[in-house]
């Protein structure tokens, strides 16, 4: 093996940790529960694709893109997250009190609520429990600068050091997010396109 293969497979490895990590932080949030707008009891399910990078203060870059597939009932969740090739590399399952992620090599990690299973498999804190309510084109509570479109719909806004700007709705919410963070010396930006219902 070459030294040269050596690193690219350490940076597939950060890669794919990377992946998991931001995508649970950028989707997994689902199971905390709803503060103003009700949506518990409130089946509701979304697919597509997702693009994460994450760029350093000093320009390295580490991006990681793939699908996903969500499923809610209100209450408990479960999340899958594929490779480009459609393989689940990452299940998350969720209910209130309880995440459970699960790798395509069987390993576990839990944790009391997504945030926090977020933070331990991302080394740091990442606010993700309002995702529920984005996803579904609804405005989070404590959510700051919102603009709508002439539907009423939120379009762009910021939550929790989050910037959100979601676009092209069908009836069940916006076909696609685009989040973006400035955290610690980096860069964070998600891409969400739903193309399955």
């Amino acid at each position: 093996m070459s030294v040269l293969s050596g690193v690219r497979r350490q940076c597939l490895a950060r890669a794919l940790r990377l992946s998991v990590a931001l995508g649970v932080a950028a989707l997994a949030a689902c199971s905390g529960l709803p503060k103003s707008e009700d949506v518990a009891g409130d089946a509701f399910a979304r697919g597509g694709r997702f693009a994460i990078s994450a760029t350093e203060f000093d320009g390295r870059q580490q991006a990681v893109q793939g699908g996903f597939r969500w499923q809610d009932n209100g209450r408990d969740y479960v999340l899958d997250l594929t490779n480009p090739l459609g393989s689940i590399e990452a299940r998350v399952e969720g209910a209130p009190g309880h995440a459970l992620l699960t790798r395509a090599n069987g390993s576990t990690l839990q944790a009391p609520d997504p945030d926090s299973l977020v933070e331990d498999a991302l080394g740091s804190p990442v606010p993700v429990s309002d995702l529920r309510y984005w996803l579904r084109g609804r405005v989070a509570p404590q959510t700051s600068d919102v603009q709508r479109n002439e539907a009423g719909q939120p379009v762009q806004f910021v939550q929790n050091g989050w910037h959100a700007r979601l676009s092209r709705y069908d009836a069940a919410g916006p076909r696609l997010l685009v989040l973006e963070r400035q955290d610690a010396g980096r860069r964070i930006l998600v891409r969400l396109v739903v193309d399955q219902p």
